[in-house]
C-alpha cells in the first residue's frame, strides 16, 4: 500500500487565504506565502492552491502569487482556478507549480483533459470534482460550487480517469467546513471505482477523521484547510496519530 498523504489547501481570494463553510461565508485565514512555508516546514506532503474566484471572475490564476509561494516551499505544489487550456498550464508550471487542478473547464470541455495529459503527462493533471447530494445522487457542481450540472459524480470521475487525469480531488460540498468528518461512503465508492489516486476533501475537524477517511474511505490523500490555518491541528502531531492507528503515512 502506498503511504497516505496530508495536503493543506490554500483557498485564495484577492491574494489572501480564505475559508468558508459549504463554500460560502468566507473569512480571512492569513497570508498564503507564510502559510505555505509553514506547512512545508511542518511536514505537509503537498500543498494545494485554489484561486476560488478565478473562474467566476473570468481571469487567470494569480501566477505572481504562485511564484512567490513556490519560492518558499520544497514539496509538490498543485495550482487550480481559472485554468482553461494547455497555455494556462504551461504558465503555472513555469511559475513553480508541479501539478494543475481543473474543474469547471473540464466539465465544459472534457477534451481539455486529454490535451493536458498528452502535453504534460497524467501525473500533472488533477481533476477537482465538487459534489453535493441532491436527494437522488451525488451531483457535480462547477464555478466554485455555485452551479449544479446534472452530471452524476460516479459517471464523471470514471470519464475523467479515462481521459488521462492522474488524480481526483473529491470535495463533498455538504461536508465542506463543517468539521464533522469527510464523506467516507462517497470517497470509498469513488476510490473503488478508479485506479488513480483519490484525494478526499471537505469536513476534516479532528484527527480521527483522517484515520476514518484512510481506513474506511480508502482515500489516498486527505486535504484540509481551516484546521491547519487556525492552528487547531498540528501536521506533525496528526501524522503521529495516524501512524499510531496503523495507517502508513509519508
Amino acid at each position: 500500500m502506498l503511504a497516505k498523504r496530508i495536503i493543506p489547501c490554500l483557498d485564495i481570494k484577492d491574494g489572501r487565504t480564505v475559508k468558508g463553510i459549504n463554500f460560502i461565508d468566507l473569512r480571512d485565514a492569513g497570508d498564503p506565502v507564510e502559510l505555505g512555508a509553514l506547512y512545508a516546514e511542518k511536514g505537509a506532503d503537498e500543498l494545494t492552491f485554489l484561486d476560488i474566484t478565478a473562474t467566476v471572475e473570468k481571469r487567470k490564476t494569480l501566477s505572481e502569487l504562485v511564484k512567490r509561494i513556490s519560492a518558499h516551499i520544497n514539496i509538490p505544489f498543485t495550482v487550480g482556478g481559472g485554468i482553461r487550456n494547455v497555455d494556462d498550464v504551461r504558465v503555472m508550471l513555469e511559475s513553480g507549480a508541479d501539478k494543475i487542478s481543473i474543474n469547471s473547464e473540464a466539465v465544459k470541455h472534457p477534451g481539455v483533459i486529454d490535451e493536458m495529459a498528452l502535453e504534460f503527462g497524467s501525473q500533472c493533471v488533477v481533476c477537482a470534482v465538487d459534489t453535493k447530494f441532491n436527494g437522488e445522487f451525488w451531483e457535480v457542481y462547477v464555478h466554485g460550487g455555485r452551479t449544479p450540472t446534472g452530471i452524476k459524480t460516479m459517471e464523471w470521475v470514471k470519464e475523467v480517469e479515462s481521459r488521462g487525469s492522474g488524480e481526483i480531488l473529491l470535495t463533498s460540498m455538504d461536508h465542506d467546513g463543517t468539521k464533522d468528518g469527510f464523506a467516507v461512503e462517497l470517497t470509498k465508492e469513488v476510490s473503488r471505482a478508479l485506479s488513480i489516486p483519490v484525494i478526499a476533501s471537505g469536513g476534516a475537524g479532528a484527527m480521527e477523521h483522517f484515520v476514518d477517511i484512510f481506513k474506511e474511505g480508502e482515500a489516498d490523500a486527505a486535504l484540509a484547510a481551516s484546521i491547519f490555518h487556525f492552528h487547531e491541528i498540528d501536521i506533525e502531531e496528526l501524522k503521529e496519530y495516524i501512524r499510531s492507528n496503523g495507517v502508513t503515512v509519508r
